[in-house]
């Protein structure tokens, strides 16, 4: 009693030193902090262990998408010979075939009434404005074929467009779900529908709607034509494969340009058991499933790394709220154990 009795007269000695002029009760209640409303320490403890949870949680799932897009990169790496090997036999067959009328279906430009759109879109959220990005651009394109007279059909890749126009009644053929790993057999599946359509002259034209990788934190969504090949478009560009690497703790993308596959060099005389116009109509699903893969792969790429980079943000801001609660709820303290003292020497001052 006595030490509490020393404490208040030494804050109260301290009160009359500062603002000599002030009656104690009017000093006491000029020092009381402004009481907010919820700002008491109990739930700034509680929102702080909550935001601390949360950064766990986005940091993890920075660490996951990273993880994947690692995945992205090595599929790319491994189809590549695949690829190199039939880009080199195409650039063959069509430059044995150059002087020769190409008659093929996937050659055949016809008049267009109809336009199968294949969007490629994120089968989750979570990734900043990549599937806005994509959805935005499949409804410009769809805008403009409309004006133009055009009907248009589309197959959704991701749930995340086919739910988006599903809302808006447009005509969706089928719904396909994007995998965490596209491998050959989901591409085949996706080429032979499109195929089928346009064979069939149910669709005069198929464009794909994807989004193409940049970097870590640009992507840039496109559009171009699947089917009808283009003659002059059989002759393979060079390619570019992205490998993601890291430097101090921080994520990073090397690009690297591929010179263009050669062309087989296929001999005046070679015999074929079939003529090379069937082998190249018979080559071609083959490449326009190629085509598919690497544009699901390159789009899914684009999403992991979009989350990455959410995921980025979420944590640094999580960061940032913890720090300026942390320092609310000191504030707060400090405030509390003022009041407190202060009242001590209300108190000693009234017994006095």
């Amino acid at each position: 009693m006595l030490r509490t009795f020393a404490l208040a007269l030494v804050v109260a000695s301290a009160a009359a030193f500062s603002a000599p002029h002030m009656p104690v009760a009017s000093r006491a209640a000029a020092a009381r902090p402004a009481v907010v409303m919820g700002d008491n320490i109990r739930e700034l403890r509680t929102r702080i262990g909550s935001i601390k949870n949360t950064k766990k949680i986005t940091s993890a799932m920075k660490l996951v998408a990273a993880a994947k897009v690692r995945r992205a990169q090595d599929a790319v790496l491994r189809s590549r010979p695949f690829t190199e090997t039939l880009e080199k036999v195409i650039g063959g067959l069509v430059q044995r075939l150059k002087n020769e009328g190409l008659d093929l279906p996937l050659l055949e430009e016809r008049e267009t009434k109809t336009v199968l759109l294949v969007v490629v879109s994120g089968e989750r959220g979570l990734c900043g404005g990549y599937n806005a990005q994509i959805i935005k651009k499949a409804t410009q394109r769809l805008a403009e074929l409309e004006k133009q007279g055009i009907k248009v059909k589309m197959l959704c890749i991701g749930r995340k467009a086919n739910v988006w126009f599903k809302r808006r009644q447009r005509d969706i053929v089928k719904f396909v779900p994007t995998p965490n790993q596209p491998t050959s057999e989901f591409a085949t599946e996706v080429a032979d529908e499109v195929l089928a359509y346009f064979l069939s002259q149910e669709v005069d034209r198929v464009e794909l709607v994807y989004t193409s990788f940049i970097s870590m934190i640009a992507a840039l969504p496109s559009v171009r034509t699947l089917v009808p090949l283009s003659p002059q478009g059989l002759e393979t560009e060079g390619d570019e494969i992205f490998k993601l690497t890291t430097k101090d703790g921080t994520f990073g993308v090397e690009r690297e340009k591929l010179d263009r596959a050669e062309p087989m060099e296929i001999v005046p005389d070679m015999i074929f058991e079939q003529e090379p116009a069937q082998l190249l109509n018979a080559i071609l699903p083959l490449y326009i499933n190629g085509q598919l893969l690497r544009t699901v792969q390159e789009s899914l790429a684009s999403e992991l790394a979009a989350r990455m980079s959410a995921m980025q943000s979420a944590t640094d801001n999580a960061s940032e709220l913890g720090k300026t609660l942390t320092q609310k709820m000191n504030r707060a303290r400090q405030a509390a154990v003022t009041q407190e003292l202060l009242e001590i020497v209300a108190g000693a001052n009234a017994v006095a």
